[in-house]
């Protein structure tokens, strides 16, 4: 079972079915569509039912853990982060997220991905963690920065977004590396 991580301002927990309509809410904001790489804009009505039912596949199948983002002291969700992808031949995964733009720039999301980082090290046993972003979206590498992870390259005209290709940057960081910065700290 699924546990919540709690922070010191933030619940993850498991996404389940009854956010659909606070996921839907907050996925439809066109600044959420503008610096994800998958996130349609206008958003469909009942994408939010569907992607949750989707992430429950992909968690009972082993491939994929996605949870809510929660302020502590609000309760509502705020936010999305999933560690997805799951290669258990490779112990590694890919690390995806957002956050609605009324939180961006309070450090929130820097505080949900170490906690996810350290899930996805200490509980799934992973040893690499990758993660992407648009170029002309470098807030979240400097979230990613933040949480140890090391820029390898830029993949030129990866993504089509709105018409138009997209430069995306790659990062990743390794189990050594995060044990060594944290034993440091």
């Amino acid at each position: 079972m699924l546990t919540k991580i709690d922070t010191p301002r933030l619940r993850l927990r498991p996404l389940a079915p009854a956010d659909a309509p606070a996921l839907q809410r907050a996925a439809a904001a066109g600044a959420i569509a503008d610096t994800m790489i998958s996130v349609p804009h206008p958003y469909p009505p009942g994408e939010a039912a569907r992607f949750i039912a989707h992430c429950q596949v992909e968690r009972e199948a082993g491939r994929g853990l996605a949870f809510a983002i929660e302020g502590r002291a609000e309760g509502e969700l705020i936010g999305f982060i999933e560690v997805r992808a799951i290669e258990p031949e490779h112990a590694q995964a890919e690390l995806s997220f957002w956050l609605i733009e009324a939180c961006w720039g309070l450090g929130y999301m820097s505080e949900a991905v170490r906690a996810a980082v350290g899930y996805a090290f200490t509980t799934l046993g992973l040893n690499r963690l990758y993660a992407h972003h648009m170029t002309r979206n470098p807030a979240s590498g400097r979230v990613l920065e933040r949480n140890g992870f090391q820029r390898e390259g830029v993949l030129r005209q990866r993504v089509r977004k709105w018409g138009s290709y997209e430069d995306v940057a790659l990062w990743a960081l390794l189990r050594e590396d995060w044990r060594g910065a944290n034993e440091a700290a």
